[in-house]
């Protein structure tokens, strides 16, 4: 029986889309956007992102309330495990003991690809520390595994690099690490339309995560709707299992059977 809501660590939740709040031309359009996403969870970057950290500048959290929505802090631009590590403290702070954490430890500025060892390494202190973590990862199977087993809460690997827009590039890794997989896969990074978040969730990932794609769309607010039903659609089709592939021997799509021919 395939879970009707996506469940990670002690939360449960309705929607499998996620979304970030960069990049957007201002606060009023991040939160018409959100909105029209019907996303629970929403991803901010604290070493980018006031949500009061800094009281002479606008608050994030004035539009998207933590009364209703999750807020999914994330150490995006941390390039070592300390800061990551300092980061996701500083969130726990600024949110009053909020535990659930997006852990993303970066490999360089160009390309924004993970660093797998400094993400190993954050993961493991604040597991023991207590949080609740989903990770940003490689495509790599056997890194997942490592993640999940040293207690990572879901596992989030890259479809293509962060802002490409490129899709989802190894559909084949995402599958092994799916299947293998005891925690919730979620596809972060890559995605460029709704074909492509459709797509991850065709794959039979729990969610995608995406916030490029939404904000650099020349609507974004349209865009984001088309992203919910993208994110449904793909998994409907997915639980309805689709039709097996066949290379030749087309068939015709009526059966003969009862017809009579002159």
């Amino acid at each position: 029986m395939e879970e009707k809501n996506l469940i990670l660590g002690s939360r449960t939740f309705q929607s499998r889309l996620l979304v970030g709040t960069g990049k957007y031309k201002n606060l009023n359009e991040t939160a018409l956007a959100i909105q029209a996403s019907g996303a629970e969870i929403v991803t901010v970057a604290i070493r980018r992102v006031n949500i009061g950290q800094y009281r002479d500048q606008p608050n994030l959290l004035s539009i998207i309330s933590p009364e209703q929505y999750t807020i999914l802090p994330n150490t995006a631009g941390c390039f070592d495990a300390d800061s990551a590590v300092r980061t996701s403290m500083l969130a726990r702070e600024l949110l009053d003991g909020h535990n659930l954490v997006k852990l993303e430890v970066l490999g360089d500025e160009k390309t924004l690809y993970p660093n797998i060892t400094e993400t190993l390494k954050a993961a493991r202190i604040l597991v023991d520390e207590g949080f609740e973590i989903m990770v940003y990862t490689s495509d790599d199977p056997i890194v997942a595994q490592e993640l999940e087993s040293m207690g990572c809460i879901a596992i989030m690997p890259l479809g293509s690099l962060i802002g490409s827009g490129l899709g989802i590039l190894n559909p084949h890794t995402i599958s092994i690490i799916k299947e293998n997989a005891k925690v919730p896969v979620l596809v972060d990074a890559g995605v460029g339309t709704a074909s492509d978040a459709a797509i991850a969730m065709e794959l039979g990932c729990d969610g995608v995560l995406m916030n490029t794609a939404i904000a650099a769309a020349q609507n974004p607010i349209l865009m984001a709707s088309a992203m919910k039903k993208a994110v449904e659609a793909g998994r409907e089709a997915f639980l309805a299992r689709r039709m097996p592939r066949k290379h030749l021997a087309a068939e015709a799509s009526s059966p003969e059977t009862g017809v009579f021919f002159l």
